[in-house]
């Protein structure tokens, strides 16, 4: 059996030692996963060559949207968040074929929902009064939804795009709760939260860090969750007075989730966090 993670760019993911401890953990001798460089425009190529011998796809920016209507089905958290991270692949039961793809029903859903949850609650925010989510990207959309499924009543997504805004608020609508909507000028303002998480590329811009950091009173430091997890720390992290949540920690959870949906067994999170761990090593000794 094959899976893959695919994106780009993709070089730096974690997922294949993440996903390969896991099958060797739970004796699965002669699964693979892969490393596949895939933009939106080779997604349909690579969806349409999915056969019986493949067991999913992990999904990374820019494709979180783009393979929504590539599959036949999205679950329907998946769709209520508006973000998929995960393709599934199973035999269709009426042996009929869809065109291009040999036999095999692809259902989409999102595990990074429940990865940002366990790594919060891990680090002690199991329940969040008030959350602020950085960034208005399809990451931002989960993180949104993990904050209200922490209890968070009105998460605070602070971003640049309008358009961005209305697609938050629509996520929200759609899981029963609503997100206020603050532009990065008002960070003052939105940051008097317990829980910070960071979406922006580890490529933000050092005035974006220089206005989230001036945010905060030297005194109070909510805990940070930031999504990014290479190179680490990220500037944001590294300059952060209080307490950090390494992006690692949502990557192992939604892997763990990923294993269980594509292989039908709990995924071993010990050994998946330390081969994971390790690679994280090595690269900083590289």
């Amino acid at each position: 059996m094959r899976a893959a993670v695919c994106g780009s760019p993709i070089a730096h993911s974690l997922s294949p030692a993440l996903h390969r401890a896991a099958y060797a953990a739970l004796g699965l001798d002669g699964w693979q996963y892969d490393l596949l460089e895939v933009d939106e425009e080779r997604l349909p190529q690579v969806v349409s060559a999915l056969d019986a011998t493949w067991a999913g796809l992990s999904l990374t920016m820019p494709l979180k949207q783009a393979i929504v209507p590539l599959v036949d089905e999205v679950s329907d958290f998946a769709r209520a968040v508006g973000s998929v991270n995960t393709v599934v692949v199973t035999p269709r039961s009426d042996r009929r074929n869809t065109p291009g793809r040999g036999g095999v029903r692809l259902r989409a859903e999102n595990t990074d929902v429940i990865g940002l949850v366990t790594a919060l609650a891990e680090a002690g925010a199991q329940r969040i009064r008030r959350g602020v989510v950085l960034g208005g990207g399809a990451t931002a959309r989960s993180a949104v939804v993990a904050l209200l499924q922490a209890g968070c009543p009105r998460p605070v997504a602070v971003v640049r795009s309008p358009d961005r805004a209305a697609e938050l608020r629509g996520v929200a609508a759609r899981l029963g709760g609503e997100v206020e909507i603050r532009d990065w000028a008002e960070l003052p303002v939105a940051l008097t939260a317990d829980v910070v998480v960071s979406t922006v590329p580890v490529g933000g811009s050092p005035a974006m860090t220089d206005a989230v950091l001036g945010a905060f009173r030297p005194t109070w430091w909510p805990l940070l969750l930031d999504v990014v997890y290479a190179p680490w720390p990220t500037p944001l992290a590294q300059r952060w007075g209080g307490p950090v949540v390494n992006g690692f920690e949502m990557l192992l959870h939604q892997a763990v989730a990923q294993v269980e949906l594509m292989t039908g067994r709990p995924g071993p999170v010990a050994a998946m966090r330390a081969a994971g761990l390790a690679a994280l090593q090595e690269r900083a000794r590289a």
